[in-house]
């Protein structure tokens, strides 16, 4: 049985924390170096609910996408909703570790996974990392169909193979047009329309994107077409991919680690009303 020094040094050397962004918080945020590890769990978010789903579970260890704490705090009084989360991970013997960013850009990573989901083959990164001599590595993947869809096709795949939303999947662009690639990016992605535009690809799959941004992308790119995915949904993914990765490192050291992936669905949005009258409606969200 491993110690958690020595699954943490398996899981940076997969996402090393110095290709994080200077802004991003990741790394190991609770967690005794010395502590056995069995059971670990992979989830999206560090709240409640999956900190509850590894006690249940008699995790060791969660590994998360998303920081704890991204921004400074002066307490963790279990009588706010991140001190609780951190009083449960320490009172049942739970390490928190997070890949965030390191993830986004690893090879592979996030959107390696997303792309994964959708059944697209990656071709490169959509903003290659400029250390990475083999240009493998990168925020965003560029991705070709193996037959080409309608922009309409594809946002019904996506519906179908992402975890299920209230918000499903929303197009911009017309839903006849044909799209032989794509770019991907797991979680938001509207900063990263220059490198798609360069990309010179037919669609754009991301999440989180607003309204101005969209429109002047449209109008600037009008054979773009645009999907956008709940934020949760393109990153839910990773977790799979993740915890196949810890498996085989698991196989390889003969750890016997048993490996688990959270099923709490943590996206916050929890229904949709579609409009009464819509012009080419591509069906019910997922």
């Amino acid at each position: 049985m491993p110690r958690l020094s020595e699954v943490i040094a398996a899981l940076e050397n997969l996402w090393p924390a110095e290709r994080a962004e200077s802004w991003d918080a990741v790394g190991t945020v609770v967690g005794d170096p010395g502590q056995e590890i069995s059971r670990v769990l992979f989830a999206v978010d560090p709240v409640q609910e999956t900190v509850d789903e590894a006690v249940k579970l008699g995790a060791g260890l969660l590994v998360t996408h998303h920081p704890l704490y991204l921004r400074g705090t002066t307490t963790v009084a279990a009588s706010t909703f991140k001190g609780r989360v951190v009083h449960t991970l320490i009172r049942n013997d739970i390490a928190l570790h997070v890949a965030h960013t390191n993830a986004d850009t690893a090879d592979p990573g996030v959107s390696d996974a997303l792309a994964g989901a959708l059944d697209l083959r990656v071709t490169g990164p959509l903003v290659p990392d400029a250390s990475d001599p083999a240009g493998r590595r990168g925020l965003g993947r560029v991705c070709a169909l193996d037959h080409p869809l309608t922009v309409r096709e594809l946002a019904a795949r996506a519906a179908e193979r992402l975890p299920a939303t209230a918000q499903g999947i929303r197009v911009a662009g017309d839903p006849e047009a044909l799209v032989r690639t794509v770019a991907v990016s797991g979680g938001s992605g509207d900063s990263l329309f220059d490198h798609v535009r360069a990309a010179g690809v037919d669609a754009f799959l991301t999440a989180d994107l607003r309204h101005h941004p969209v429109s002047e992308a449209r109008a600037r790119t009008p054979s773009l077409a645009l999907l956008d995915a709940a934020h949760w949904a393109t990153e839910r993914p990773w977790c799979d991919l993740a915890a196949a990765q810890l498996d085989e490192i698991s196989d390889r050291h003969g750890w016997d680690l048993r490996v688990h992936v959270s099923n709490t669905v943590t996206d916050p949005w929890t229904a949709h009303a579609a409009s009464a009258t819509t012009s080419n409606a591509l069906g019910a969200p997922n």
